[in-house]
């Protein structure tokens, strides 16, 4: 394999381990001599961008007696071979992808060996073998006069003399509303049934974690087979997810609180990570306990924008808040509770109308609204958080980021910055949901009385958050 190029060389002399990239390359080239190298600039999900190497080339995959080449591109991070590549079909203007359980809409390819990468163990030549036998049992493209539920065996002729250029890899799929839960229990199947019951979606896929102590109803979901609802205890079945919706806990006997968050914090970061990285444009929705804490944790170990990872939060009780000031109370004016999740949570109003088109404002607080608030908050503090429910809830998030509605919920969010918050920490705060996450309400003066119960929430979750092992 040709490495001298100064390009090639530049690019490679910035990788954390030079010689061992290198000695994987040579590997690579004694057994896939068609996949070359070269340079380019990679742009990751939150925009950013890095000059890497990539190999590209066409993989020989055996389908109905037949021999074709299918066209790949891997990434190779600058912590190859220590961390996996990332691999994409690129597929010619006459074919389409077909989405799979190892390949999404967009063409990311999604296998074991890269959820499970371990090097020395894993290598690219493993990976390309494993893409050569998973293809060979579901081809990925096929072409565009093809339904996508037709039988791949007439894959084109020409793919097994295919060109290679330098383009991205494209697909005219329309993005699919797939849905994925991850944990079990009470809560796991009440959030799977809300969003079967409210949302439009694909597919939902059901993650049971083995690890979580919420686990179970994995078993009567397979039994029943729902449709749309594909069982698994795979990670990779989540790929090319719009939403991920974590509901899993791992409550220990220690004796300490911060020692049993941790055990949850130590369950987040074995499926965290592989989760964002496998469908790296969904909105991660957090439900597991305690939120606040355990959203901030998602967000820090996956890697997403903090517009894409949000906790349930104080949801449920906004949506109850302004229910029984519209019904009970005869106010019309959304409103939302705020804060932590805890007794320092408080109430506030919007200053438009319920049918107002107008996007809603928080209200400064006011003498005039601060009684009506407070009696509606009562009002609904003697409502649990029953699994039930907070599916519900969550189920309602979830509509806004499918349907890109737009709509205005009270979600665990990065706090950092409104009303001079200055700690990095997440907090319920009116946030309007979208297919693209969310977009926080600019703050508002709060009255002394619920500033002061903010700034308790910011101190104790700090603190709480410092004692933790991300």
């Amino acid at each position: 394999m040709d490495l001298s190029s100064e390009k090639i060389h530049r690019t490679l002399s910035k990788y954390k381990f030079h010689d061992v990239a290198v000695e994987e390359l040579q590997k690579i080239h004694r057994i896939y001599p068609g996949m070359k190298p070269s340079t380019g600039t990679y742009t990751f999900s939150d925009s950013t961008q890095k000059d890497l190497i990539k190999l590209i080339g066409n993989i020989p995959v055996q389908y109905e007696g037949r021999s074709y080449n299918f066209p790949v591109l891997l990434w190779l991070l600058d912590s190859f071979p220590f961390t996996p590549p990332i691999c994409l079909l690129r597929p010619t203007a006459n074919m389409v992808i077909r989405e799979g359980k190892h390949v999404n809409a967009q063409g990311r390819i999604y296998l074991p060996g890269l959820h499970n990468w371990d090097h020395p163990k894993s290598s690219v030549v493993g990976l390309l073998n494993e893409m050569t036998a998973k293809f060979a049992e579901d081809p990925p493209l096929s072409t565009k006069s093809m339904g996508e539920d037709k039988d791949p065996q007439d894959l084109l002729a020409f793919v097994s003399n295919l060109q290679i250029n330098d383009g991205g890899s494209r697909s005219h799929h329309q993005l699919n509303n797939k849905v994925s839960v991850v944990g079990g229990g009470d809560l796991g199947m009440a959030t799977v049934m809300s969003i079967l019951s409210k949302c439009k979606v694909d597919k939902l896929v059901f993650i049971d974690v083995a690890e979580s102590s919420t686990k179970g109803g994995s078993t009567d979901l397979e039994i029943f087979s729902l449709p749309k609802v594909e069982v698994s205890r795979d990670f990779s079945a989540s790929a090319g997810s719009r939403v991920v919706v974590v509901t899993a806990n791992a409550w220990s006997s220690e004796q300490s609180y911060v020692s049993v968050v941790q055990t949850n914090v130590d369950l987040y970061r074995g499926f965290i990570p592989n989760l964002a990285r496998l469908s790296p444009n969904a909105v991660m929705i957090i439900a597991s306990q305690p939120v606040d804490l355990m959203s901030q944790v998602a967000w820090r170990q996956s890697g997403l924008p903090p517009t894409h990872v949000i906790g349930a939060g104080c949801n449920l009780d906004s949506e109850r808040l302004s229910h029984v000031l519209d019904i009970n109370l005869n106010t019309h004016r959304p409103a939302w509770v705020i804060g932590e999740l805890s007794d320092d949570k408080v109430p506030v109003m919007s200053n438009t109308q319920l049918s107002s088109s107008v996007q809603p404002e928080i209200a400064t607080g006011s003498a005039s609204t601060k009684p009506l608030l407070d009696r509606a908050f009562e009002m609904i503090k003697s409502r649990g958080q029953r699994s039930w429910s907070v599916g519900l809830s969550i189920a309602d998030i979830t509509n806004s980021v499918l349907l890109d509605k737009k709509k205005t919920h009270s979600v665990s969010t990065l706090a950092q910055g409104w009303c001079g918050i200055g700690s990095e920490v997440f907090l319920s705060l009116p946030c309007i949901m979208g297919a693209k996450g969310s977009t926080r309400l600019a703050g508002v003066f709060l009255g002394p009385e619920e500033d002061a119960k903010l700034r308790d929430s910011v101190s104790s979750l700090s603190n709480l958050m410092s004692q933790l092992r991300i």
